[in-house]
């Protein structure tokens, strides 16, 4: 009697194996890439389910990451790993030449930071500047990436000093309107729910964003980054 109750437990232990494997064949085949963990990043698909982890692939894979930017046609400089002083430097990293958009500075960054910036351009920036002003986005400005620096006070490395991190002060329309973090954020205006948006949808993408409800410092501008944290503030 007990061997037929192993039995029994052991064919309802393959059968539900089975069953989870042929699910997971299933979503492989038929799910859209966006959602699919297993099928290779493409930066012009949707956010999607999978997009976060795909990103932290991309963190890790520095073959797949420059081939990523590639393929959309990022434009960048390599950049030869470095260490530039204690626990500050650089890895699997580039200049930024051009991405969808200008910014307001040339732009030292890991390739994972360029990858997530270029999505947040296409499915943010971009099209909401469409949608709120009828004006296009003509450049990002910002307060900078690589700096080997703490966070301020503290004793602990800023994303910053491993070119892991960018702090965003505004876009500048092509119209010459500048919508800037310092002066809208939180407005009843286009302005404010464009830069909400921004931030909502840099929250999808980043480990880490801050803007100017997180604290004083970050009130005039989003610190965006892949850091080992997960917060949206």
């Amino acid at each position: 009697m007990e061997n037929l109750r192993y039995v029994i437990s052991l064919w309802r232990f393959w059968v539900a194996l089975a069953g989870v494997a042929a699910i997971a064949y299933l979503f492989h085949l038929y799910a859209p890439a966006q959602h699919n963990p297993w099928r290779p990043i493409h930066l012009d698909d949707p956010i999607g389910l999978a997009t976060y982890a795909k990103f932290t692939h991309l963190k890790y894979n520095r073959e797949a990451c420059f081939r990523a930017l590639d393929t959309v046609g990022v434009q960048y400089t390599p950049l030869p790993d470095e260490v530039t002083g204690k626990n500050c430097g650089f890895q699997d990293a580039l200049v930024l030449d051009r991405t969808l958009t200008p910014y307001s500075a040339p732009l030292r960054m890991t390739c994972a930071m360029a990858a997530a910036l270029y999505v947040w351009e296409r499915e943010a920036v971009r099209p909401l500047a469409e949608r709120y002003f009828s004006s296009e986005a003509a450049r990002i400005e910002t307060f900078g990436t690589y700096s080997c620096r703490n966070i301020a006070g503290t004793r602990r490395r800023s994303q910053h000093a491993t070119a892991n991190a960018i702090d965003i002060a505004g876009i500048t329309l092509a119209n010459g309107r500048l919508i800037s973090i310092k002066t809208d954020w939180g407005s009843a205006t286009p302005a404010g729910d464009y830069l909400a948006d921004l931030h909502k949808t840099a929250c999808e993408l980043f480990s880490v964003t801050l803007g100017p409800d997180y604290n004083a410092a970050h009130a005039d501008h989003f610190h965006l980054d892949f850091g080992s944290g997960n917060t949206c503030r």
